[in-house]
């Protein structure tokens, strides 16, 4: 069963929608509810029904996109509902089992949502400078950076900006008035820059869709250059390195910081998990909420 020339009648159910809460997917093998809704689809014996679209389309989401969200969500549940009809056809499935494995993995998702309400409303997201830096150096050898990576300033210029040879002297000054009016003229004439050299970043990512990325040996060329000017058709390309990092060796610090923190946060998540599974427990078992018969 396909469903193509729908949009007119999906705009009325998403209005509906709209105007109504949120209900539960219910598969239904009647054609009209207690209600007296009329369905929208049917596959085989089971039916959809408007009702069943509550929810699924925000208050503060535009007609358009109601609409495609909606159509979506009418194609998949077809398909699914033909797979379910295409399996129960073919397979003889062990309704005792299908059963069981339901309850399972509901109380799984149940457990789930209390886990992760539970870690939400405890998690300490505070991570210190201090805490990061000793776990850097407890696991140094886990930082092995996969790129070469520099700290640079870099700027792509169109060969018809005014006066580009002031940008050479800029980017190589480290007096602070030459970098303001650097930073001045790359905001109305760059066509790409970076100038924040204190930033670790791929090398790989600065020179893409430059001619420095067709250099053969990158590592040759970061030991032997701490300023490089270049160009081509349409641009001049200007780079000056303050420091490099070759790959394979370990990462600086800087470079890893947020890995580091989302490392700690997950390790405080699962520390709170054991502890909540651990708590209930306890607390299961001082109260005789549980015993096990021999």
């Amino acid at each position: 069963m396909y469903m193509r020339n729908w949009s007119g009648s999906l705009l009325v159910i998403v209005s509906l929608i709209l105007l109504g809460g949120c209900d539960l997917i219910r598969m239904k093998d009647d054609p009209v509810t207690e209600e007296g809704e009329s369905p929208i689809v049917r596959v085989h014996d089971q039916y959809l029904y408007p009702s069943d679209l509550e929810g699924i389309t925000p208050e503060d989401m535009s007609e358009e996109d109601s609409v495609a969200r909606v159509e979506g969500f009418i194609n998949t549940w077809i398909r699914k509902q033909l797979l379910i009809h295409e399996a129960a056809e073919k397979i003889q499935f062990n309704e005792a089992d299908l059963e069981r494995k339901i309850l399972d993995y509901r109380y799984s998702l149940m457990g789930y949502e209390y886990q992760s309400y539970y870690i939400n409303e405890n998690l300490d997201t505070d991570i210190s400078e201090e805490e990061i830096a000793t776990y850097y150096e407890e696991n140094r050898d886990n930082f092995l950076l996969k790129q070469n990576i520099i700290r640079c300033k870099y700027v792509k210029l169109s060969r018809n900006a005014p006066k580009p040879e002031r940008v050479s002297g800029w980017i190589q000054s480290n007096k602070p008035q030459d970098q303001e009016e650097l930073n001045s003229y790359c905001l109305s004439f760059a066509s790409t820059y970076h100038l924040n050299d204190s930033v670790w970043i791929e090398f790989d990512e600065v020179i893409k869709n430059s001619p420095l990325a067709e250099i053969p040996n990158k590592v040759q060329f970061l030991r032997n250059n701490r300023y490089n000017e270049t160009s081509d058709d349409e641009y001049m390309y200007f780079l000056k390195i303050e420091e490099y990092k070759i790959s394979d060796n370990i990462s600086p610090l800087e470079f890893v910081d947020d890995e580091i923190r989302n490392i700690i946060l997950n390790k405080r998540k699962v520390q709170l998990a054991e502890k909540l599974e651990d708590d209930v427990y306890e607390k299961a078992e001082q109260e005789n909420d549980f015993e096990i018969f021999n």
